[in-house]
């Protein structure tokens, strides 16, 4: 019922982007020809290349080169002067951080998301979720700076196998082992590398986001959606940077797929097991 609602909700959002979408794209369709820096969670990187496809039905004269790897590693590299338009992290906490910085024109919560544990199809694995996942011969899992790694270990403090005197981003891939008892932990940059280790049975499970099985079906069993008792909201936020590198008719591309993908994308993340927000 909850999903059918999204998806009425996300239709009616689509028919006003119809009626009242003309006005959008008068503001840049003379622009000449430019290119925008989208960095993108690695979750992300299917639903934004189809956003980024119908984006250019519109706007056939910007083209969108979009960067898609773990958040913490798009913030150090923005940090680090790389040029980037948009922002677009699986987690609020690398977005404040750029808001710290001074670098954010704009930014807005756009999805949800659930945390969820995974073998491979043909795994015996002994693991049903969380909460026994130390049965494990061996587990993939995202480096502290991601933030499927960061979720995982939260539920894991959430649910006292690790001590809440530390942050979840503090806990190494050799203290999260320890606290399993031994259990053999296989660290990973980012969640789309956590996903493929287990599909391909070099780890026994995982933990991935529920979007990320998307297309993976006859790969990947999914053990258990972890309660967000445990991990907190997991919210995908997008954010325009000042990018002091940009010309104006770059600056004006950006902000027009800002709203694009902010407001009139719904369907498109729905349909990749994103829950839009709005």
């Amino acid at each position: 019922m909850k999903k059918i609602i999204v998806i009425l909700a996300v239709c009616l959002s689509v028919l006003c982007v119809t009626a009242c979408g003309s006005n959008n794209i008068e503001s840049i369709e003379n622009t000449e020809n430019t290119e925008i820096y989208v960095f993108a969670a690695a979750s992300l990187q299917n639903a934004m290349n189809e956003v980024a496809e119908e984006f250019n039905k519109d706007y056939p004269n910007v083209h969108i080169n979009i960067n898609a790897d773990s958040s913490g590693t798009l913030l150090t590299q923005i940090r680090e002067g790389a040029e980037c338009d948009i922002f677009f992290p699986a987690s609020t906490l690398q977005a404040n951080e750029l808001v710290k910085d001074g670098v954010v024109a704009n930014t807005e919560n756009v999805l949800n998301n659930t945390l969820v544990v995974v073998s491979s199809k043909n795994s015996d694995t002994a693991v049903t979720g969380l909460s026994d996942i130390g049965k494990a011969k061996s587990i993939a899992l995202a480096g502290q700076s991601v933030p499927a790694g960061q979720y995982t270990r939260q539920a894991l403090i959430n649910s006292g196998v690790l001590s809440s005197d530390k942050k979840a981003e503090d806990y190494t891939a050799a203290e999260v082992s320890e606290a399993l008892e031994g259990v053999e932990i296989s660290g990973q940059s980012n969640v789309s590398k956590v996903l493929i280790a287990v599909a391909e049975g070099a780890c026994d499970v995982g933990t991935v986001y529920f979007s990320d099985t998307y297309g993976y079906e006859d790969k990947i069993n999914v053990l258990e959606e972890v309660p967000k008792e445990l991990t907190g909201d997991i919210i995908y936020p997008i954010c325009r940077i000042d990018n002091e590198k940009a010309s104006d008719e770059q600056v004006k591309a950006a902000v027009q797929f800002y709203d694009f993908a902010a407001h009139h994308c719904g369907h498109i993340f729905l349909k990749y097991d994103f829950e839009p927000i709005n």
